[in-house]
């Protein structure tokens, strides 16, 4: 009778053993799988981001985590009015700082952001609205001091000025978009370091199409300030789309 007890509490001892193994794979399994999401997610759908500057207040203040989605050019077209993540076109950026975090911690945090539960780093990104699409004439100010687009004037809620009466820009500017190129601005108007503030550098001030990571659509933390970001649609109705002109497109290839 003895031996019968041991030997059954021995099985109940090795099955518990088999089953608290058997908890462990599948917590692994079921890891590894949620970090293949996510990295799956990050690299064709959406990527966080975090905002480090005051260009496009009021809309994005800094410190916010904005989510992008990366459709936006790869499957749908950028589109007039919204706010776009792109890489640096060449000499928008100062040059990276060096790393702050070392060792344990900048490996966790480059793991994080490797697979899409951090937002990603500041450097090497910029966030700005698009106003002009390839061939349009984006030109500012008028006698009102708009900004106009293809001879239409644009009515802009979404821009911060230092005073009221202030027109769009404090730079005046005539320029015609070429083919594969965007004309950004950045909403906190006079404090953006912009399109038209790389107008005599190399590319002209124009950012290519395949600069572009994705459209910004969510501020996502912190939760007070939780919102769909505008694309201010009704502010460029009556705009039509320009064709961009040939012989602007093989100086600017050069030059870029």
């Amino acid at each position: 009778m003895t031996d019968t007890v041991e030997t059954g509490a021995a099985g109940r001892e090795r099955a518990g053993g088999r089953g608290v193994l058997l908890f462990l794979r599948d917590l692994v399994v079921i890891f590894l799988v949620a970090l293949l999401i996510s990295f799956l997610v990050k690299t064709f759908l959406i990527r966080p981001f975090w905002i480090p500057s005051e260009s496009m207040n009021d809309t994005l203040q800094v410190d916010d985590r904005i989510i992008v989605s990366l459709l936006t050019p790869a499957v749908v077209p950028v589109d007039r009015g919204e706010v776009i993540v792109f890489e640096d076109p060449g000499g928008w950026l100062p040059a990276a700082p060096e790393a702050q975090e070392t060792g344990l911690l900048g490996a966790v945090d480059w793991f994080l952001t490797f697979v899409g539960l951090a937002p990603e780093d500041e450097h090497g990104y910029l966030i700005k609205r698009v106003i002009g699409l390839p061939g349009d004439r984006v030109q500012c100010c008028n006698d009102f001091g708009q900004l106009t687009v293809n001879g239409v004037p644009i009515d802009e809620p979404y821009v911060r000025l230092d005073a009221p009466d202030q027109p769009a820009s404090s730079m005046d500017f005539d320029v015609t978009v070429p083919e594969g190129h965007l004309w950004v601005l950045g909403d906190n108007r006079n404090h953006s370091g912009d399109s038209r503030a790389h107008m005599d550098a190399p590319g002209a001030g124009f950012v290519p199409l395949a600069s572009v990571v994705g459209r910004a659509v969510l501020v996502s933390w912190p939760l007070e300030r939780w919102t769909m970001l505008d694309s201010y649609e009704s502010s460029f109705l009556g705009v039509e789309p320009q064709s961009a002109p040939e012989e602007r497109l093989l100086p600017l290839a050069v030059a870029a």
